[in-house]
């Protein structure tokens, strides 16, 4: 079938051992040792010895053979024979450090053109691209929102399954913590962000309680955080639907993060930097963001901001885009990758 294929990603462990070796060889008058000089324990036969100092396990991704997918697509599509040449680049950026550990180990050596990783947060990727360079670029991908690697990571704090510090920062080199938001910002400031950005409807009654818990001791841990939410939401409303935290999480690491207030103008920035016939697609995971990349789309596909009653265009602004679309996850796919089932792939193609 002609088409794309993918892989569903698996976490593969990278260990580094330190060890310590030592060798021990006796000298040629071992034997005289305590008779002469009163020296004991001298070790009279040759030995090696290893001492572990330090163990450190780092998790990352890679392609699961196991879990191979296709997306047919239309007859007449080129997609299928797009590749990049020797003179090609295929350039990474992300802002989370174990990230670019990981990426740069994966792209190394994997692909017949240049391969470049660098540190920086996707809204300023232009700068990126201007300190080498680069004019205009062939594609762009954006695979927005937190990554399975940094929820399956208890100490990076973005998970209500595990428990960990209050962190939620993409950049660790941030300074606005989760743990910040819920011990600092006013009640009404927690309610407004939780209903915003988590559309939460009992964002109020949280508030509340992480206010009033807080005035015995600073909320530290996300197991915290989860105990005060279960406790703010009526039991009856806990039965059915997400997890009860699933919504306030999200809505603070979008503040962390400051996630969707970089998205519309990133997008913008990103279809002027394409070529002509450039792809661009962004791939989303929950309604908010999704929400914004569509009306973008829709906005920079349609060019002119005349209001409609105005017989011809006096804007001057032209339509950028043009073939939008967008796919979502297969039954089969969420049903290997349940974490997929909320993802939109969102794509469209610079005129």
């Amino acid at each position: 079938m002609e088409g794309v294929s993918y892989f569903l990603p698996r976490t593969a462990l990278r260990m580094v051992v330190k060890a310590e070796k030592r060798t021990v060889t006796p000298g040629d008058f071992h034997m005289y040792s305590f008779k002469y000089m009163r020296i004991q324990d001298v070790p009279v036969r040759p030995s090696v010895t290893w001492t572990v100092s330090d163990i450190a396990i780092h998790p990352y991704g890679i392609p699961d053979s196991t879990k191979a997918y296709s997306l047919k697509l239309k007859s007449r599509t080129v997609a299928p024979l797009l590749d990049l040449s020797t003179d090609g680049l295929l350039l990474g950026i992300d802002q989370d450090d174990d990230a670019i550990a990981a990426a740069s180990e994966r792209l190394l050596d994997k692909f017949i053109c240049k391969t470049a990783v660098a540190k920086s947060n996707f809204k300023d990727f232009a700068d990126v691209l201007d300190s080498m360079g680069i004019e205009e670029i062939d594609g762009i991908f954006f695979d927005l929102g937190v990554s399975s690697y940094q929820l399956d990571t208890p100490e990076r704090g973005f998970s209500y399954m595990h428990d960990g510090p209050l962190d939620m920062r993409m950049n660790k080199d941030a300074k606005l913590d989760a743990e910040y938001i819920v011990n600092n910002y006013k009640e009404d400031e927690l309610a407004e962000l939780i209903y915003k950005y988590g559309e939460e409807r009992w964002s109020k009654r949280i508030a509340q309680f992480i206010v009033n818990e807080r005035k015995n001791a600073p909320i530290k841990t996300t197991y915290q955080l989860v105990d005060i939410i279960k406790k703010a939401i009526p039991k009856g409303a806990r039965i059915d639907g997400p997890h009860p935290a699933k919504r306030t999480f999200q809505a603070i690491r979008i503040e962390v993060n400051n996630e969707l207030g970089i998205l519309e103008k990133t997008m913008i920035t990103a279809v002027e930097r394409l070529k002509s016939g450039g792809r661009i697609g962004v791939i989303t995971f929950h309604s908010l963001e999704d929400r914004i990349i569509k009306q973008t789309f829709a906005k920079l596909a349609k060019g002119c901001t005349c209001p409609p009653q105005l017989p011809v265009c006096v804007c001057g602004k032209k339509p950028l885009l043009k073939k939008v679309g967008n796919i979502t996850p297969s039954k089969e796919e969420v049903e290997e990758n349940p974490r997929s089932r909320s993802a939109r792939l969102r794509y469209a193609i610079k005129i």
